[in-house]
């Protein structure tokens, strides 16, 4: 058993924590994905809104560590602390559901890449595909339970070992890369007057959300860090060094192949870029990476929803019996549950692909709330001029970030659609059970008058959602 500080994490362990949670199945995806939208103009359009609303927000997690040191698991800790408990679970809640559906798509993505070779894997939900998943997902499950220290380091060797292809993709067709074949995809074969131009940008604007998840890695992981400062450094340096990835990886594809073709290309698009440049083995060697990648994204992301239940646990937030650790300092309850959790959506694929599609609508839009109540609760320091009493010199500059922050993700709320609203509000209803007992297990009133209010907008909305789903009128 380790000491407490053997648990602590470097600076280079918790950028670590960022890059591996940011960096899965999506980049892999970008060019096909972009393909079909847009051109390289709508490109740069869409990262320089989805980038510069992703800085602020990384700023404002950079900011919040500094000025509330206390606040551990910041996810949901900053969400409490500015807006009440009922909240603050929705943002824990929120995170941890979205993580289980993401790590889903995971397995299932997974599967459906070697499905090319291996017929039995299908597209990554048959019976054969669904077995192997679930020997991972507990091989995972039971090396985890040996110390959160122990997969940190397996979680930082993996990020090096998926990083690497990428490197190499940009290389390769960064070297093949042809400036009249960009030119002449510049426009994207459209006349790109504004509505056009406006719609061609927020049909990427998800698929970055989806990209840029991860960003709060070491916020979560705060209470491990060597020093505090190290948590806002690994957060902005993470996503700087993410962002660059993700902008080459979607343009340099436009100087090597003409939109139709990028946009016909099957996923892992990659693949196909590398194949049309180098040949068959280009497909290969981006399938391998994204195998690599995916196990590793899956790997961060099972600390990150374990560490978020536990810690919610210990701020009375959730049942106290998903606050247990075991002999490692590993949640071990909150654990489980975890991945219990994917478990069931696993075999749920055996039955309807919508389970799916499902998860890769709802990872997105239940990550969200949590990043919209972080920005808000960094706008209203600064609005009331908390933290900055003695020292104002910052107060300027934590507004814009703030401000920025709080619109962008508000506005990424609102480009999702009124469907993955409700869809959330269908997770959230029966999950709000967990902070009724939790409430009624401290002898706690459980909602405030403005929590009952939000709490039955909550169940109006999962109504609405399971009737629309059920009528057909709308569809996942």
């Amino acid at each position: 058993m380790g000491s407490s500080s053997d648990q602590k994490l470097s600076r280079f362990a918790l950028t670590a924590m960022v890059v591996g949670s940011m960096v899965g199945a999506g980049i892999f995806s970008l060019p096909a994905t972009f393909g079909r939208a847009t051109g390289p103009f709508g490109a740069i359009v869409a990262w320089i809104i989805a980038g510069t609303g992703m800085l602020m927000l990384a700023f404002v997690f950079q900011s919040l560590a500094m000025r509330k040191p206390g606040l551990d698991a910041g996810i949901f800790a900053y969400a409490r602390a500015g807006f009440g408990d009922y909240l603050g679970f929705a943002a824990a809640f929120g995170f941890w559901a979205g993580t289980c559906l993401g790590n889903t798509t995971y397995f299932v993505l997974i599967k459906s890449t070697l499905g090319a070779v291996i017929p039995m894997f299908g597209d990554g939900n048959t019976p054969s595909a669904v077995f192997v998943s679930s020997i991972i997902l507990w091989a995972v499950h039971f090396m985890i339970l040996r110390g959160i220290k122990e997969a940190a380091f397996i979680n930082q060797v993996v990020t090096v070992a998926k990083i690497v292809p990428i490197f190499l993709f940009i290389a390769i067709v960064g070297f093949a890369f042809k400036y009249d074949l960009f030119a002449s995809n510049f426009w994207g074969g459209g006349d790109y007057d504004n509505a056009d131009l406006f719609n061609q940008v927020r049909s990427t604007m998800m698929v970055t959300v989806f990209v840029f998840i991860g960003i709060e890695g070491a916020s979560v992981y705060s209470r491990f860090a060597k020093k505090r400062e190290d948590v806002g450094w690994a957060t902005v340096m993470g996503f700087i060094g993410v962002l660059c990835l993700l902008v080459m990886v979607t343009l340099l594809p436009f100087g090597v192949l003409l939109r139709p073709e990028l946009e016909a290309l099957r996923q892992p698009s990659m693949g196909g870029v590398l194949h049309a440049v180098v040949g068959p083995w280009g497909g290969w060697f981006v399938g391998i990476g994204l195998i690599v990648s995916v196990l590793g994204a899956y790997l961060a992301w099972s600390l990150l929803a374990a560490e978020v239940l536990y810690t919610a646990s210990k701020n009375d937030l959730v049942p106290k019996w998903l606050g247990r650790e075991n002999a490692n300092r590993v949640p071990v309850t909150a654990l489980w549950l975890t991945n219990s959790l994917v478990q069931i959506f696993l075999i749920s694929t055996l039955f309807a692909q919508e389970a799916f599609d499902l998860a890769l609508e709802m990872t997105s839009a239940m990550t969200l709330i949590p990043y919209v109540l972080v920005a808000g609760y960094a706008l209203k320091l600064v609005l009331t001029r908390e933290t900055y009493e003695t020292d104002t010199r910052d107060l300027s500059k934590d507004m814009v970030w703030a401000g920025i922050a709080t619109i962008y993700t508000v506005f990424m709320l609102w480009a999702g659609g009124m469907t993955n609203i409700l869809l959330s509000c269908i997770l959230f209803a029966p999950g709000s059970i967990l902070f009724i007992v939790a409430r009624r297990e401290q002898g706690k009133k459980v909602f405030t008058a403005a929590e009952v209010g939000l709490f039955v907008l909550i169940l109006a909305g999962a109504v609405a959602g399971v009737v629309s789903l059920a009528t057909g009128r709308m569809t996942i």
